[in-house]
């Protein structure tokens, strides 16, 4: 929607919440006029209800405001002496137009010093778990958001099964522009298993401000910007245009920033000219066949000394295994290995990867260079650029586009263009996991506006090859995710606090009762 759009859309509710409340208004004894005012109405309305004026900035949060509206509907009705479950669940059900029948059909009068407690046990957990669910969403949506990791892209950093924080402040929350959907659930209802929000009305994009900007080797969690893949039908491959805040969440290691110019040699990543030195805590991971002459290495010592995660036995009895470069070092040393081979795409060697051009012969070991798109920097576009930035042009700054003769026209201009000024800043994401990791190298540039946030914290792992309790990592509980040097877990200390307050606050309690 537009902002013309949206500005109509809400003076029709405000006039929509004026002709339904302003008799109930002057019944309470204010201003007919004071049902209009936007924004003034709803603190009016606060004190009508005897709630407190603050509840009035949880009206306009987009998807909070969707689970306050019935609260305020029940809550007005009640004002007025309608307190039966009939009266609540009509009110609710007629989203809030039942209103209009107590205002103009019922002969009601205001109670101005009403009881706020809920008459019964029920009402009580209802109210409890409404305002549980409000908080858990303003936290899920504008602070940190729970994040499963679901594959070994990467690995060694982030372990499939690792349970993390995401933040939403560090590069500022992104506010919702789905404005109809269903709280702390992604594009899908469980169970049911059908999309979970609606695709109008919609809120143009807008970002609340950061902590701090994303910088090189950060890793991002971000809406995969290519999704268009049906989720919420299990019988159906077509294809959809999902909202961006509703596309699926990836989690990759930013290794080029806007305005770089990034190239693969190898598997290693160059920007600039300089190779990219990652932190102490990440691992690159390549294929290596191991030449045994078919003899067998040891499963126990494949995992637990030379950490590897994927790969395992040919039928010749030799072995392709996922390795870092220093895991890498030390099975050569394995008298049983005879030889050990990276496997490297060679350069000039053609894959499917971005943008998909034959004539560049480009692979996932060797590609580029390109550069990343820097908000308010112009490029040349001719045929030859075309291919890297369409994308960029007409998906993600929605422009429209066509091409005759050899020529570029945008937004249906009848003079050809020969450069283009990108209007937001673009990024690089990969996996430390190079050769199982779907990630920019097979589908481009990440736009700013598809950033989710920054993970911070591991609360909990668990290892799906496990048996028991060691199922669980315990040495990865309540560890950090950035920073230098090897993880260390807060969870013992943790368990250690809480035993603490939960001592000191029975002591406390027992000592007040004595």
């Amino acid at each position: 929607m537009t902002l013309i759009q949206w500005l109509l859309f809400i003076l029709i509710l405000q006039v929509v919440h004026f002709l339904g409340t302003w008799k109930l208004y002057v019944k309470a004894g204010r201003k007919a006029w004071e049902a209009i005012i936007p924004i003034y109405n709803a603190i009016v309305l606060m004190q009508i209800i005897n709630r407190p004026k603050w509840w009035v900035i949880l009206l306009f949060i987009p998807i909070i405001n969707l689970l306050m509206f019935p609260i305020i509907w029940v809550e007005t009705i009640r004002s007025f002496g309608k307190n039966t479950t009939k009266d609540s669940v009509l009110v609710i059900l007629s989203l809030g137009f039942y209103i209009f029948y107590v205002s103009y059909m019922e002969d009601v009068s205001y109670i101005e010093n009403r009881s706020l407690k809920p008459r019964t046990a029920a009402g009580e957990w209802v109210s409890s778990i409404a305002f549980a669910v409000i908080a858990a969403t303003l936290v899920h949506t504008y602070f940190m958001q729970p994040y499963t990791i679901p594959t070994s892209s990467l690995e060694k950093s982030l372990l499939i099964g690792d349970f993390l924080f995401v933040s939403k402040f560090h590069y500022g929350a992104r506010v919702p522009m789905t404005t109809v959907a269903a709280p702390m659930v992604h594009d899908t209802l469980p169970i049911i298993k059908t999309k979970s929000y609606l695709d109008f009305p919609k809120l143009p994009y807008l970002r609340l401000p950061a902590l701090q900007k994303i910088k090189r080797n950060d890793i991002v969690v971000f809406s995969w910007p290519v999704d268009t893949v049906e989720q919420f039908f299990k019988k159906t491959n077509r294809r959809i245009r999902k909202p961006i805040d509703k596309k699926s969440n990836y989690v990759k290691r930013c290794v080029g920033i806007a305005g770089d110019s990034l190239e693969i040699k190898d598997g290693y990543v160059y920007i600039n000219g300089v190779r990219n030195e990652l932190p102490d805590r990440a691992r690159l991971q390549f294929f290596y066949e191991a030449d045994t002459d078919g003899k067998a290495l040891s499963v126990k010592s494949l995992k637990s000394r030379y950490h590897v995660r994927e790969g395992g036995r040919l039928q010749d009895g030799n072995y392709i295994l996922n390795l870092s470069d220093e895991d890498a070092e030390l099975i050569s040393k394995n008298p049983t290995v005879k030889g050990l081979r990276k496997r490297i795409s060679p350069k000039g060697e053609r894959e499917e990867v971005f943008p998909n051009v034959a004539t560049l012969n480009w692979n996932k070991d060797n590609f580029g260079p390109v550069y990343i798109p820097e908000k308010g920097k112009t490029v040349d576009l001719n045929m030859e650029t075309l291919p890297f930035y369409k994308q960029v042009i007409v998906e993600y700054e929605k422009n429209s586009l066509s091409v005759s003769n050899g020529q570029i026209f945008l937004n249906g201009s009848s003079d050809p263009v020969s450069s283009y000024t990108f209007k937001q800043n673009y990024y690089w994401m990969m996996g430390d996991n190079r050769h199982n990791s779907e990630d920019s190298r097979y589908w481009g540039f990440v736009p700013f506006d598809h950033v989710v946030g920054k993970p911070v914290f591991i609360w909990f792992s668990w290892d799906s090859d496990g048996q028991g309790l060691s199922k669980v990592r315990w040495n990865r509980l309540f560890t950090t995710v950035g920073g230098s040097g090897k993880p260390v877990s807060y969870f013992y200390p943790f368990v250690g606090l809480m035993v603490v307050l939960y001592g000191f606050n029975w002591y406390r309690k027992r000592k007040k009762a004595a």
